[in-house]
């Protein structure tokens, strides 16, 4: 077993506080009531991914490794898994938000004593460097839960009919650059996915060649301006512009605008977390299904790029701001292996009935974005940060 150095135990348990931290960070603003709600079976309440991270590391890296280590509570493996097969038993999706008890209170008890483990376990023998992958997939994943906090908390409180302020000085606004043109990229032979130092996750390995025919592509993701024309013309209303399953999906869920929406008194509002205000024709759309952005793509004449598209033409674009929908399934890169065990159903087990979209948003922590970064959805979801950029 291959032994850290005082400075990288030091380093580390620096990003493990700090990432740690920022999840309590994110959820100050809320009130008690907020930390239990469960609108919809995509959205998990506060609490559930508080407590869910927090097992993450309790499970794999201290009840493993550490000597001793005595778990908070039994009956919190069942409460806090989320899918993991390997590990048992658990709370359904659906019944997360019917968990009253534990308290919010005693969750971050759990958080609490699982962080003061993980200090001593850092800095003790027992980690050592052949752990230290997975404890940076801890903190990644643990990343990617606090992009879905705040997401979740945005539709808890998007679908309060009170539309209460998270943060009056929340920012999620982004002007799109003023004159969109379309970048030219050759035909040729390409490679796509991850390569060098760092951190990637599993689905991003398998660096690999594709062909892609010559093919232009927005400099600038699509305005809310630019969709409002599409709805007065009728986009969700023609047929014509939507899969056969998108089209099922407007008429069954009657959709007629992008979420958090609400035409009041002839004027579009849309409701952020900083509150409900007017719709800006020139900030950069937001909350939009795969149906809607591919719907409205053949409303142009144009079509989303492909993942592959998008990888080789990211660097001569800005991204970030929006997850923006690709024309691509999730599916392996040649050459994927899922690992053994519990880790190897983080990513694998998921590639089938999903659309991958590239890049990231503005509720992406610090840090947790890269251009080969494979983010993936069911298409008919709206609630995360998504957009568009057009291609042809």
């Amino acid at each position: 077993m291959e032994m850290l150095s005082q400075t990288q135990n030091k380093t580390l348990l620096d990003q493990y506080l700090k990432i740690r931290q920022h999840s309590v960070f994110i959820c100050e603003p809320l009130e008690i009531e907020d930390y239990v709600v469960q609108p919809i079976v995509d959205v998990s309440p506060p609490k559930w991914h508080l407590g869910h991270t927090t097992w993450f590391f309790e499970t794999f890296i201290l009840s493993p490794n550490f000597p001793d280590y005595k778990v908070f509570d039994a009956q919190y493996n069942f409460v806090f898994n989320s899918y993991y097969e390997t590990i048992g038993a658990r709370v359904i999706r659906t019944d997360r938000g019917n968990l009253s008890r534990p308290s919010v209170a005693d969750v971050y008890r759990y958080r609490e004593y699982v962080d003061e483990h993980m200090k001593l376990f850092l800095q003790s023998h027992f980690f050592t460097k052949e752990l230290e992958t997975l404890l940076e997939l801890g903190l990644n994943h643990e990343q990617q839960h606090q992009e879905l906090l705040l997401t979740d908390i945005k539709y808890i409180l998007g679908h309060n009919p009170l539309f209460p302020v998270y943060k009056k000085n929340h920012s999620e606004p982004l002007k799109p650059i003023l004159c969109a043109e379309m970048i030219s990229i050759p035909e040729g032979v390409y490679e796509i996915g991850f390569e060098g130092e760092g951190f990637c996750f599993d689905n991003e390995l398998g660096r690999h060649k594709v062909y892609l025919q010559n093919f232009e592509i927005s400099n600038s993701l699509v305005t809310n301006g630019e969709y409002l024309e599409f709805m007065r013309d009728g986009g969700y209303s023609d047929f014509r512009h939507w899969h056969a399953e998108g089209w099922d999906w407007v008429k069954t869920s009657q959709a007629k605008s992008p979420l958090y929406w609400h035409e009041i008194e002839g004027d579009w509002m849309l409701y952020n977390l900083s509150g409900l205000q007017k719709v800006d024709p020139d900030e950069a759309l937001c909350h939009i299904s795969f149906f809607e952005a591919s719907a409205f793509a053949s409303w142009k004449g144009l079509r989303l790029p492909t993942e592959a598209e998008w990888e080789i033409a990211s660097d001569h674009f800005d991204w970030g701001s929006r997850w923006e929908w690709t024309g691509s399934s999730y599916l392996p890169y040649p050459g994927f292996k899922k690992e053994a065990g519990a880790v190897g159903e983080y990513n694998g087990k998921f590639m089938v009935n999903q659309t991958v979209l590239r890049g990231a948003s503005v509720a992406t922590p610090k840090d947790h974005s890269r251009k080969t970064y494979r983010n993936f959805f069911p298409t008919n979801l709206q609630w995360q940060f998504t957009g568009l950029r057009l291609a042809k």
